[in-house]
């Protein structure tokens, strides 16, 4: 929250107080803004939320281990499929949502362990290509584990998933007020996913300044020099790879249970790279770069899609280009812009461990 709440442009430096609560106001009026323009923007907003939980995790890899990670989105799919299984008429199985979570959590674990492994001593460009194979392997499988017995029904995907039940309320049903208010389903998964990335924020901004925080940053700098002073890096990789592929197995429930279905074309390798951008474009390594650059990077395209069509229509009498092609174009443009412009991304990251707080209270500077 501090480091959103320093982000905010003039303010967030002159009174950080009052950054904070504009943070949070936005936060939480922003479905109640968006409903003024259709609810197709709560879905955005909603969208945007799941997104943010995805550039946390691939964060935590990427970010705070110096990890590269091009198959992320393979965690997203063990995620969703296993919502897709335990909660839905495909198996005729309809699983609780508390216990489909730590279960996709899990199963998302264990994969990224399985990932984990064979890449211990792989860097840079290798480390890329193995990555990459392990997301399209996954994504490869779901779409054709149909036959000779059918497991994910190929790439007809699943549908019909349960959606999420909190304490008796439904989430795909609309909460009647009174008789002529009732509060949109679409707020609902809103403020529950909110939740969800609220809770992620302090988990990992805890986890940020703890031992293995600096273990990461250590081995992120220089893995030789961490490995003698001590800290066993393959471990530290080990669990890098297993929580961040909890957070992409996480996100793929809260997926699956929202969209109601769940097919092999959702986890594409662009997938993988439209949040690896997000990651990079917001800033590596900073809880509110990866928060930002979600939140941008996933709305803009939909802005996009609703303008580009008219305005094309309007300035050359047909449509010339797409909006998906829009879509990558602007991924590709904001990859290059910030390797140019501003390689740390949009918000740096700063260090922020304890003794480095302590020392700026007592007045050291570097």
């Amino acid at each position: 929250m501090n480091e959103l709440a320093l982000a905010v442009p003039w303010l967030g430096k002159r009174n950080p107080q009052a950054a904070r609560w504009l943070v949070i106001a936005i936060a939480i009026g922003a479905p109640l803004v968006a409903m003024m323009f259709g609810r197709t923007w709560v879905r955005v907003l909603d969208f945007a939320l799941l997104y943010i939980l995805l550039a946390l995790g691939l964060n935590l890899v990427v970010g705070f281990a110096g990890l590269l990670d091009l198959g992320y989105i393979a965690f997203y799919a063990v995620g969703a499929y296993t919502a897709a299984f335990l909660a839905s008429p495909h198996f005729d199985l309809h699983t609780p949502i508390w216990i489909v979570l730590p279960l996709a959590a899990f199963f998302a674990a264990m994969a990224g362990i399985t990932l984990g492994f064979p890449v211990l001593r792989l860097r840079g460009d290798y480390l890329a290509i193995v990555t990459l194979g392990f997301g399209e392997i996954v994504r490869i499988f779901m779409n054709n584990l149909n036959y000779p017995i059918n497991i994910t029904n190929g790439p007809q995907g699943i549908n019909s998933l349960d959606p999420i039940v909190l304490f008796g309320w439904d989430l795909s049903r609309n909460i009647q007020v009174t008789e002529e208010l009732a509060i949109n389903s679409l707020f609902l998964y809103y403020y529950f996913f909110l939740a969800c990335v609220v809770g992620s924020i302090i988990f990992i901004s805890r986890l940020q300044i703890s031992r293995v925080g600096r273990a990461w940053a250590a081995m992120r700098d220089d893995e030789l020099a961490a490995k003698a002073i001590g800290i066993n890096t393959r471990n530290m990789k080990l669990l890098a790879f297993s929580l961040g592929a909890t957070f992409g197995g996480v996100s793929g429930v809260l997926f699956g249970t929202f969209q109601g279905f769940v097919s092999p074309e959702s986890f594409s390798l662009m997938e993988s790279i439209a949040v690896l951008t997000m990651v990079v474009f917001g800033g590596m390594g900073n809880i509110a770069g990866a928060i930002v650059g979600a939140i941008i990077l996933s709305a803009l395209p939909e802005i996009l899609r609703h303008l580009a069509v008219p305005v094309q229509q309007a300035l050359f009498g047909h449509v010339l280009l797409d909006p998906e092609v829009l879509r990558m174009l602007l991924l590709s443009l904001a990859m290059i812009l910030m390797m140019l412009l501003r390689p740390s991304g949009l918000i740096p990251a700063n260090a922020k461990y304890s003794h480095i707080r302590y020392l700026k209270a007592k007045g050291v500077t570097e």
